[in-house]
């Protein structure tokens, strides 16, 4: 359509205006001025350069109509494709939060749930720990003698005794409803049962684990003075009793308020009775609860006088040797030792110096070796007559070797008994020599002291000879224990190469 139009108004704008009819015919002619290569550049031009203006305008309206079109077709295409993907991820999201949701939902729920079932378990419990001690109070104020009320009462405890064995607020819980008096009431019950007994003993004792406010709340409902009648009766008690009431005395005597009310209580000869073990009755676990509970009660200086008031001190160095309670026999001492009166006791028992002397030697016991210089160090540090017993006792030489091969702290220790004793033997070497200098050598040439050179050299070899009597005696010491601990002869002899090494040292050699 358009290249006919074109056409059109090409040729129309090149043919003449028509003449006035003739009667012959319509007829029309061409300019005579045309020649046919005129008129075919006419046309050519026409088609090349696209005819008129006319021409020209309706083209471009019609490729601006066309591009509009274009333009159009694309941006809706482009906007239907744009919400479609809008539309598809709109839809995964609003997918997605919902399945977040509905999982949201779910864990609120089920937290809901177990909230609900922990609150139920809580109130069933409680309800249980109520009927358990309204029981036991209800048998406890009855105190009837039949069997029946016998076997409540036994119940009752054992219930507690079991809620209490691992529970800590079933134990916070028990005492706030009320649960320690009526156990206390039933350590002398009148019944004289010993299963009730028994049982209220270890319902005490599992009440008060970990628990100090229901140890003091124990010790306050008057349970120790109780369990001092139950074992002291003139019927002879239950071993199991006796047991029971040892691991309640060990328990309570931890909380620190407790400590002068039991130590005051006369428990201590209860509990050294039961250490020592004098009728073979007690048991291993029953020997080493006590011994717990006496280093327990020996923390609190004053309870000190009244261990004092039995043997324990000898009983404890005697047994010394036994490598299970070796330790905790050393720690008892290490605080009774702190008490004047508790080193006036150790240093009174035969063999004392000797006994922990011999601690210093367990090298495969560091432990040992650092309560064994604690208590020597203080004894030494605070009794002259301590130190020359120790001297005796061969510490020299066990000291020289703590302070090279012990631990930092038995190294430490050591080292300040040696200076102890290193200023009793400048004493005797002053004393010797009746002179009232020091022991430095004096300066020569100087007659302000009244000396002469002879009897500054007699001085000073006089002092001498008491370093190299000193240094000799440790070597040999040494060199015998070392020969002991190898498993040498006892006719063994030294050789003459330390005999010359023993006579060639000087005061250098010593670490002092």
């Amino acid at each position: 359509m358009t290249m006919a139009k074109c056409h059109r108004n090409n040729i129309g704008s090149l043919i003449h205006d028509p003449p006035p009819t003739t009667s012959s015919g319509y007829h029309f002619r061409l300019w005579s001025t045309f020649s046919r290569s005129a008129f075919r550049r006419k046309i050519l031009n026409a088609v090349s350069c696209g005819g008129s203006s006319r021409y020209r305008h309706e083209l471009r309206e019609e490729e601006k109509e066309e591009r509009s079109y274009v333009t159009v077709t694309t941006e809706k295409k482009s906007t239907v494709k744009a919400n479609t993907i809008a539309a598809a991820l709109n839809g995964a999201a609003f997918e997605e939060k919902g399945k977040k949701s509905e999982k949201l939902c779910d864990l609120l729920n089920l937290a809901e749930v177990e909230a609900d079932v922990e609150t139920k378990m809580k109130e069933e419990a409680l309800d249980a720990l109520k009927r358990v001690v309204g029981e036991l109070q209800a048998a406890a104020a009855r105190g009837d003698d039949d069997g029946g009320e016998c076997r409540k009462k036994v119940a009752a405890a054992s219930e507690v005794r079991l809620l209490a064995k691992e529970d800590p607020e079933a134990r916070v819980t028990l005492a706030m409803l009320g649960a320690i008096p009526p156990l206390v009431s039933m350590i002398d019950d009148e019944s004289r049962d010993a299963d009730a007994r028994i049982a209220s003993l270890y319902a005490l004792l599992n009440l008060g684990i970990g628990n100090d406010a229901n140890k003091a709340a124990i010790v306050k409902a008057g349970a120790v003075h109780k369990m001092l009648k139950l074992i002291e009766s003139p019927n002879t008690p239950d071993q199991s009793i006796a047991e029971a009431v040892v691991a309640n005395f060990l328990g309570l005597s931890a909380l620190d308020s407790n400590k002068p009310i039991i130590g005051s209580s006369g428990a201590i000869i209860f509990l050294v009775k039961t250490l020592q073990n004098l009728d073979e009755t007690s048991s291993s676990q029953a020997r080493e609860d006590a011994l717990r509970a006496l280093y327990n009660l020996s923390i609190y200086q004053p309870n000190v006088s009244f261990i004092l008031e039995t043997d324990l001190i000898t009983y404890l160095l005697n047994t010394l040797g036994d490598m299970e309670v070796s330790e905790r026999i050393l720690a008892i001492l290490s605080n009774i030792v702190a008490v004047p009166e508790g080193r006036k006791a150790i240093s009174s028992v035969c063999d004392a110096f000797p006994v922990l002397v011999d601690v210093l030697n367990w090298t495969d016991s560091p432990g040992c070796q650092e309560k064994a210089t604690y208590i020597l160090m203080l004894m030494a540090h605070k009794g002259y007559g301590d130190r020359q017993a120790m001297i005796e006792a061969g510490i020299e030489s066990s000291l020289l070797e703590l302070t090279l091969l012990g631990s930092a702290l038995s190294q430490k220790r050591a080292s300040r008994i040696l200076e102890c004793l290193r200023v009793d033997k400048g004493k005797q070497v002053l004393d010797s020599t009746g002179s009232c200098g020091a022991l430095s050598a004096p300066i020569y040439g100087t007659r302000s002291n009244g000396l002469d050179h002879e009897e500054s050299d007699l001085m000073m070899s006089e002092e001498r000879k008491a370093v190299k009597q000193l240094v000799q005696q440790s070597l040999q010491s040494n060199m015998k224990r070392i020969a002991k601990r190898a498993n040498l002869p006892q006719e063994f002899v030294p050789s003459e190469h330390f005999k010359s090494l023993s006579i060639s040292s000087t005061s250098k050699s010593l670490p002092f």
